[in-house]
C-alpha cells in the first residue's frame, strides 16, 4: 500500500507504484510514473514525464524531470528515466532531455547521487555510478558503469567517460576519459589506471598487469600517440579490458582524449 501525506500534492494522471512512500509537501506532476516501493522523504518536485524505476530513495529538495537548461527547448514532450535502487541525495537535480538530443535522459540502476549533484539534458548514465557532492554533467555526457565523479567536477558537454573510471575532485573534464582511468587535475588528465577499483572488479594481477603493460606503451611510449595507438591494436585480443579501452578510442573518432599531462604535445 502506498502512504501519501497529506500536504503532498499530487496532479491527476500520476502513476504511484505499490508500497512507495510520498513525504511531506512533494510535488509529482502528472506525467510522472514512480515504481514501487520508493521513497520521497519531503520537499522532492518531480515533474515532466519522468519514470523513476523500483526501490528509489530521494531526499529533501531534489528536483527531477526539469526542462533542458538548452535554450533551444520549446516544452516538448522529452523524457527522463531513472534506474532502480537509485539514490539520489538533497538538492540534486536531473533533467529531461531535448528532441536534438534523442529525446531522453537517461539513468541507470543503483547510482548514488550525493547533494547537489546534477545530470544534464540528453545525458547517459550506467549502472552503479556514484557522483560526489556538486558533481555535475554537461548536457549530452556519456558516463560508463562503475564511474566515480568526485566532488565538485564538472564534465563538459559531449564528453564519455568510460566504465570503472575515477574523476577526481575539482575536475574540469573537457576530454574523453577512457574506461579504467584515473583522470585528476584543475583540468583533467589521465594520470594511470584506476586500480582500486579494477581489484574491486576481481582484476587478478596477471590481468592487471597485462592492462598496465598495454597502458603504458599506449600513453607513455615513444613516438606520436596514432602511432602508438596503432602499434598496441594487436593487444586486444589479450584482454577484454584492452578491447574496452581501444574500442572506446575507435568510437570517439576524432573527439577530444583526456591523456596524461606529459603527452598533450605528441599526439
Amino acid at each position: 500500500m502506498s502512504t501519501i501525506d497529506p500536504t503532498a500534492r499530487i496532479e491527476d494522471g500520476a502513476v504511484i507504484g505499490e508500497g512507495t512512500s510520498i513525504g511531506p509537501y512533494c510535488v509529482i506532476g502528472r506525467h510522472v510514473v514512480i515504481g514501487p516501493n520508493c521513497k520521497l522523504i519531503a520537499h522532492v518536485n518531480v515533474a515532466g514525464h519522468t519514470t523513476i524505476a523500483a526501490g528509489c530513495v530521494i531526499y529533501p529538495f531534489a528536483a527531477l524531470g526539469g526542462p533542458p537548461q538548452d535554450l533551444s527547448y520549446r516544452g516538448e514532450p522529452t523524457r527522463l528515466e531513472i534506474g532502480e535502487g537509485c539514490t539520489i541525495r538533497e538538492g540534486a537535480t536531473m533533467n529531461v532531455g531535448t528532441m536534438k538530443g534523442g529525446g531522453i535522459t537517461r539513468v541507470g540502476a543503483r547510482g548514488y547521487f550525493m547533494n547537489n549533484s546534477h545530470v544534464g539534458h540528453d545525458c547517459m548514465v550506467g549502472n552503479d555510478v556514484i557522483f560526489a557532492t556538486s558533481a555535475t554533467l554537461g548536457g549530452h555526457c556519456e558516463i560508463g558503469d562503475f564511474v566515480y565523479i568526485g566532488g565538485l567536477s564538472a564534465v563538459h558537454q559531449f564528453v564519455r567517460i568510460g566504465s570503472q573510471t575515477m574523476i577526481g575532485g575539482v575536475c574540469g573534464v573537457r576530454g574523453d576519459v577512457i574506461p579504467f582511468g584515473l583522470a585528476n587535475g584543475q583540468y583533467a588528465r589521465l594520470e594511470g589506471l584506476n586500480i582500486i577499483g579494477m581489484k574491486r572488479r576481481k582484476f587478478t594481477r596477471e590481468r592487471l598487469a597485462a592492462v598496465r603493460s598495454f597502458y603504458q606503451k599506449l600513453f607513455h611510449g615513444p613516438g606520436m600517440f596514432a602511432e602508438r595507438l596503432s602499434m598496441v591494436r594487436s593487444l586486444a585480443s589479450t584482454d577484454p579490458a584492452i578491447a574496452e579501452i581501444l574500442a572506446f578510442i575507435g568510437d570517439g573518432k576524432h573527439r577530444a582524449l583526456c591523456l596524461p599531462a606529459d603527452q598533450r604535445d605528441k599526439q
